[in-house]
């Protein structure tokens, strides 16, 4: 199977909402060179493409991972892969990489757990915060929602925002990203 890395390289700067002229600087490369290499009409330096992935913030690899597209993807809970974050709390990615339009992150915390100490932002994506179990505190900017199961806010990513468990309970949410900026 032939991958077309320039067409993958187009795809996941689109989905980011990213121009040539921001990827390119962000790479070291011309914008016309970075063009050229959408387009499949130059080819590009395993160097040239590690700084085009940093740009873009990918991996090298994803850029040859077959995404599956026009097949369901199952992923289990069992077979997630859980990562901690903050304090006392556990995230997993949801929608395997690379080309999606919308990352979705599973989050549990602890009785006290947090995103951290500090508010923080990434990119400047639509995020959607939704609540399954439990009960949090979201802070987004100025604003405080305590907030139970069924609850949501959206809001941009790149306002500060974060997250507190300062119920009894484990509570379990949902972060839902688009286009993918974490």
């Amino acid at each position: 199977m032939t991958i077309e890395v320039g067409e993958r390289l187009r795809t996941i700067r689109q989905l980011r909402r990213r121009t040539l002229r921001d990827v390119a600087g962000g790479a070291g490369l011309s914008e016309s060179f970075l063009s050229q290499v959408e387009r499949g009409r130059t080819s590009v330096s395993i160097s040239s493409l590690q700084r085009i992935a940093a740009s873009l913030g990918i991996e090298v690899s994803d850029v040859f991972t077959i995404d599956g597209a026009g097949r369901p993807r199952l992923v289990r809970r069992s077979a997630r892969e859980t990562i901690s974050f903050g304090n006392l709390a556990r995230k997993s990615l949801l929608t395997p990489k690379p080309f999606h339009s919308v990352e979705v992150f599973a989050a549990e915390f602890e009785p006290g757990g947090s995103t951290g100490d500090e508010a923080y932002t990434h990119g400047d994506s639509e995020e959607v915060f939704f609540v399954i179990a439990g009960r949090v505190e979201l802070q987004v900017g100025d604003a405080v929602f305590e907030l139970g199961p069924g609850d949501s806010v959206q809001y941009r990513s790149s306002t500060p925002h974060r997250v507190r468990n300062h119920g009894d309970e484990l509570a379990e949410v949902l972060f839902v990203i688009s286009p993918p900026s974490f």
